[in-house]
């Protein structure tokens, strides 16, 4: 027998066991808290007039507080959905206020009414009156008509449809906030439940954002922005004078699609349009689109800065940094009239489709070619030549693991691609996999990235060889290297095999290595294959 006790007591032990050392995540519901306690606060009526009474409902943390008001006696007062107590002969009843949780708690008081003269006269309608629009974004006076005109208590309580658009005070004094439609109510608090309404349309309001405003401050007379504030997050702040002293120079020539910028100020400033409805913010965005389709290469493509600066890089196709695939994105919202650029006029849908369409061509225009096969693309190409071009002393002439991801995405969108498209994306996902680097991985040691031997590991470097490409000595700094090799550079300009025998400073201060195409030529592109039956 004891040994069946010990038997019972261990099995009983794994369960409790078992029930508490489970690891997985568990999602505790919601627990509904109901009322336990309703206190109804407010006493007698010597003087006939309303009263307003009130409740103190327990515990504190009741999911659901809300109470629902009767009277025992209609004859002798009426209580409102808030609480106010209205005579209307003198007498006794008994006031109960409900739990509207479902428990069941209830309170009930007793109150004796005195003081009142004479039968009470209750509202029988509400007219709102004074005006039932505001065009220049100033208060309006609503004034309350009540019938008959010899009620006892004509006292309404005014409430607006939506605070964010107006708000109205006790006396009916509508102020807006911002343009919109709001419903203004009146109701009665004598029993009678009377309501009035009107719906006023609000219009002339500018309300002013700070970085929406910073972010006009530095808007260029040709429309574009620059990088000042490279990231953006400069917007949010007081500008200080040397900002203000930058922003001042309206003609400088510095507008660029760079880091995100001009496109990034335009779908913002469409976005503080739509919440503040400051025309300002439109038309500084409508600018920013000119400057975008002015700035287009006539073979398609779009320079980093524009107007161009001659004898510097920023004058090529840029495909660096997705500078030019953003571009093309917001020109198809355009002419798909989506993500708020439906605001701008119908003119631009063609506008944007015939440079969106152009913008494709020049992708594949400018894939490179290797050895006959069409591999990838270099992050920036020549504007007349459409050749690979050199950016920085560092970033030479080369095919991108890292821009070309992009640009092959961005083909991968199109709703029915062509067999010159098909053949672009099967030809970049191909090279994407001859070019993997595998078993080896970047590390951080000693304050210095090594290249180490990882099992598994799949990679890809920022810049590959070409093969015949001439421009900038490009034959003789390459005449080491076999086409789609990955090379590394300094600021001397001089490409080397491995990252090891780069400066420290450029070894560590850049992304020479990368994962960028891992899902696209993965999951992606057998959605892509999938879609469209190829």
């Amino acid at each position: 027998m004891k040994k069946l006790k010990r038997l019972l007591i261990f099995t009983i032990g794994l369960m409790v066991l078992g029930s508490c050392s489970s690891d997985s995540d568990v999602v505790e519901e919601e627990k509904n808290v109901e009322v336990s306690t309703i206190v109804i606060n407010g006493g007698n009526i010597t003087d006939g007039n309303a009263k307003q009474f009130t409740v103190a409902v327990l515990p504190n943390n009741a999911t659901d507080r809300t109470v629902t008001w009767s009277v025992s006696d209609e004859s002798i007062a009426t209580i409102s959905t808030t609480g106010i107590l209205t005579p209307l002969d003198n007498g006794t009843v008994k006031i109960t206020a409900e739990a509207n949780d479902g428990s069941g708690v209830m309170a009930e008081k007793t109150i004796t009414i005195s003081g009142v003269s004479g039968p009470v006269v209750l509202i029988e309608s509400i007219t709102v009156t004074g005006g039932t629009e505001i065009t220049d974004g100033e208060p309006l006076q609503l004034t309350a008509e009540i019938l008959p005109t010899d009620a006892t208590n004509k006292v309404v309580v005014w409430s607006v449809s939506d605070a964010t658009i107006a708000d109205v005070d006790d006396n009916g004094l509508l102020t807006p906030k911002k343009n919109g439609s709001v419903t203004v109510t009146a109701t009665s608090i004598d029993g009678s439940n009377v309501k009035g309404e009107v719906v006023v349309e609000i219009s002339g309001i500018t309300i002013k954002i700070t970085r929406a405003e910073n972010m006009l401050l530095f808007q260029r007379n040709d429309g574009g922005w620059p990088k000042y504030h490279n990231d953006f997050s400069g917007y949010d702040r007081t500008q200080t004078s040397t900002d203000l002293a930058e922003a001042a120079k309206k003609d400088k020539g510095d507008s660029t699609i760079d880091n995100g910028h001009t496109i990034g100020e335009i779908r913002e400033l469409l976005g503080f349009y739509q919440s503040a409805g400051n025309t300002d913010y439109l038309d500084a965005a409508i600018r920013g689109v000119d400057w975008i389709l002015e700035a287009q290469f006539d073979n398609g493509g779009w320079p980093q800065v524009y107007p161009l600066e001659p004898n510097d890089y920023s004058r090529y196709i840029t495909y660096n940094d997705n500078a030019m695939t953003n571009v093309m994105n917001l020109m198809r919202d355009i002419f798909l009239e989506r993500n708020n650029l439906q605001l701008l006029d119908a003119s631009y849908v063609s506008k944007a489709q015939t440079a969106f369409e152009k913008g494709i061509q020049v992708i594949l225009d400018t894939q490179v070619v290797i050895n006959g096969t069409k591999t990838a693309w270099c992050a920036q190409h020549d504007n007349i030549t459409l050749i690979p071009r050199r950016a920085r002393s560092y970033e030479l002439a080369s095919n991108s693991g890292s821009e070309s991801v992009g640009i092959v995405r961005l083909l991968m969108t199109l709703d029915n691609p062509s067999s010159e498209v098909i053949d672009a994306v099967n030809s970049a996902v191909a090279w994407f996999e001859s070019v993997k680097i595998v078993g080896y991985a970047l590390v951080e040691q000693d304050g210095d990235k090594v290249l180490v031997e990882s099992p598994g590991n799949v990679m890809w470097a920022r810049f590959y060889s070409l093969d015949d490409y001439t421009g900038y000595e490009y034959q003789s700094l390459f005449s080491a290297f076999g086409p789609n090799e990955p090379f590394f550079c300094s600021r001397d300009g001089v490409p080397k095999k491995t990252i090891a025998e780069i400066s420290h400073e450029r070894r560590n201060g850049y992304a020479w290595y990368g994962s960028w195409p891992k899902n696209l030529i993965g999951s992606e592109y057998t959605a892509w294959k999938n879609k469209h039956g190829i």
